[in-house]
């Protein structure tokens, strides 16, 4: 579905972040991406979605080039969700989603907003407000109605909750949980958190330095880590001393 194949990527002048990193976030499952801030997760996504582009290696979606002349056509087939949403605070709902589609192709009809409302447990009394009269969970909620709202094939969320607070960050967990199961989506989601990597992650991916250290199910990583930093971030996680 997606692979890296020996990239290599660096901000500026810097030492590179990724170096000869490879690869592959399977069809039909959620990978997700954890590790330390800095570690190179945020990035992955960045550059799946042409934001940044490598300094050397490939990377392919549904067996087609990242390039800058097939990101367009690339974008129309993912839905992309941030951290605090990045709506557009003087549009209202509706608005953010019908922008959306249209940068996709295709235009959004209230149907549709309202099934995503339903998919997303936001009410319909909501769509006609503002970002700024929402609350957190609301915006994350409109935020992934946004990304629905083109039907992708893939969801990529970066830190997506990381803003909310612990109760309504485990209601919009719920809620998001529901909705790729429901949908059946290829998901990629970086998190710090353990916590959300295992209630998600069909594989995990625990990265360090800019290269993956271990790959596999939450229970590989918490009963046979491959080394003493997996060890060490996994006890961090729960508490536990090194």
């Amino acid at each position: 579905m997606i692979v890296f194949d020996k990239v290599t990527f660096a901000y500026n002048d810097e030492q590179p972040l990724l170096r000869n990193f490879s690869c592959r976030f399977k069809a039909g499952q959620c990978s997700v991406l954890i590790g330390p801030s800095g570690c190179g997760k945020s990035t992955l996504i960045r550059l799946i979605t042409g934001l940044e582009q490598p300094a050397a290696g490939e990377i392919t979606f549904q067996e087609e080039r990242v390039s800058a002349g097939t990101i367009k056509n690339i974008r129309r087939r993912l839905g992309y969700v941030i951290q605090e949403g990045g709506l557009f605070p003087n549009l209202t709902v509706v608005q953010n989603i019908r922008l959306a589609g249209r940068a996709r192709g295709r235009e959004v009809g209230m149907a549709e907003i309202r099934r995503l409302c339903g998919l997303t447990h936001l009410e319909e009394g909501l769509l006609d407000k503002y970002p700024r009269e929402l609350s957190g969970g609301q915006r994350q909620r409109v935020s992934l109605m946004r990304a629905l709202s083109s039907k992708p094939g893939v969801l990529l969320l970066d830190e997506p909750l990381g803003a909310l607070d612990p109760m309504i960050r485990a209601d919009v967990q719920r809620t998001l949980k529901e909705l790729i199961d429901a949908l059946g989506l290829t998901v990629v989601m970086v998190t710090h958190d353990l916590a959300e990597a295992a209630l998600f992650g069909d594989e995990i991916f625990l990265m360090h330095k800019g290269e993956i250290v271990q790959r596999g199910t939450i229970h590989a990583l918490l009963r046979q880590p491959a080394s003493g930093f997996v060890r060490r971030f996994v006890n961090s996680q729960r508490g536990v001393g090194a």
